[in-house]
């Protein structure tokens, strides 16, 4: 198929398909929390089921949780978002789809970092989008540059997380707002996806939105919040976006899910989410230590829950590699050419999603075969 040309599998979700396989499997493929949501999202998930609530909502979202999201702008940014800058998406999926649709037009160009999160260049592909690669490394913490950006300035938008995946990497808010101004200079649409917000652990993170309301912003309440199978996500666009976008959200998904998003009134609850952040930065310092024995480690990570780790002294396959540990010793990591080109074949991603007794069994079994 012409429209799927190009596109490539998503690698971390085949290998937990065969993580699947095995009992004993310890879990580093993945990036899903292990933690619950806030009780009341489970209180306002039952109440909806118990009321019948089971129609379609406005395409935009339910305006209820539009202005519990524009709270939560100024009360984490101290950023004034109307609500009726935000649309409610199926996952921060649907997010980037709706963005690419009204952003770019059928051959444009948008720019990306390589390594990055794959799916912003399925998504692209799938849209007849050219995406454009920026190879990024530990000389600039794997992050992009103004400079490098000024040198691209043929693309129609730029698209960045931070926290980052694969790299778990920060933006800072002096680079954060140049990238800003250069893109605005350049007329190129500036694409935030900040999905990993609040997974902050050794700086304060800093949303676009606090240097242009132009800025496109894609968040969700996967991570953070914890509720990734409820498949709900967010997108705050400049108020003449906004009909466009609900245009395409008409047509595509009719509403995000009725029931996730009434479930999600009860996400909120900060110092729950506060145990949260805590929780993973555990498990990040923990793992970090356990792991910088074994690998080499680029760049600290920041934020989000993961590790990326160089391979090179074992392996020149990160595919090959990963598949070898989870035959042999029940391991599932994701190789690093799930991110890009940018030699990616000699790194690893750890996701400590999960307990620090299972994280520290994972340590164990690698250590030994590596050394066996």
């Amino acid at each position: 198929m012409k429209r799927l040309k190009g596109v490539s599998s998503f690698i971390v979700m085949d290998i937990v398909r065969e993580a699947g396989k095995y009992e004993d499997t310890i879990h580093f493929e993945v990036g899903q929390p292990d933690l619950q949501p806030p009780p009341q999202v489970w209180e306002e998930a039952e109440r909806v089921i118990k009321d019948g609530k089971n129609g379609y909502i406005e395409s935009l979202g339910l305006p209820r949780l539009r202005e519990k999201i524009s709270e939560f702008y100024y009360k984490k940014y101290k950023v004034n978002i109307s609500p009726s800058r935000i649309a409610i998406t199926s996952g921060t999926s649907g997010a980037f789809l709706v963005a690419y649709s009204i952003l770019l037009d059928y051959g444009e160009k948008i720019l990306l970092t390589d390594p990055s999160y794959p799916c912003y260049k399925n998504f692209a592909k799938v849209l007849d989008i050219n995406p454009v690669f920026v190879p990024v490394d530990k000389t600039t913490n794997y992050q992009l540059t103004a400079e490098k950006l000024n040198e691209n300035g043929n693309v129609k938008a730029v698209h960045l997380s931070s926290p980052s995946n694969p790299i778990g990497n920060v933006y800072d808010k002096e680079t954060l707002k140049n990238l800003i101004e250069t893109a605005e200079t350049k007329k190129i649409w500036f694409i935030s996806d900040e999905i990993y917000h609040g997974l902050v652990y050794d700086k304060e993170e800093h949303t676009a939105l606090e240097f242009s309301d132009n800025a496109i912003v894609i968040n969700g309440f996967s991570k953070y919040f914890c509720m990734p199978g409820f498949r709900l996500g967010w997108i705050i666009l400049p108020e003449n976006l906004v009909r466009k976008a609900e245009i395409i959200l008409q047509n595509f998904f009719i509403s995000a899910p009725t029931i996730s998003q009434y479930a999600a009134l009860g996400a909120f609850d900060y110092q729950h989410l506060a145990k949260v952040s805590e929780t993973f930065k555990k498990r990040r310092d923990y793992l970090l230590n356990a792991l910088s024995s074994i690998f080499e480690i680029d760049v600290k990570p920041e934020g989000a829950f993961y590790i990326w780790a160089n391979i090179s002294r074992y392996s020149d396959d990160s595919y090959k590699f990963a598949k070898e540990l989870l035959e042999k010793i029940h391991v599932a990591v994701t190789p690093g050419v799930d991110f890009g080109k940018n030699g990616t074949e000699k790194y690893i991603r750890f996701a400590y999603t999960r307990n620090i007794k299972h994280l520290s069994e994972g340590v164990k079994r690698i250590k030994n075969y590596l050394e066996s």
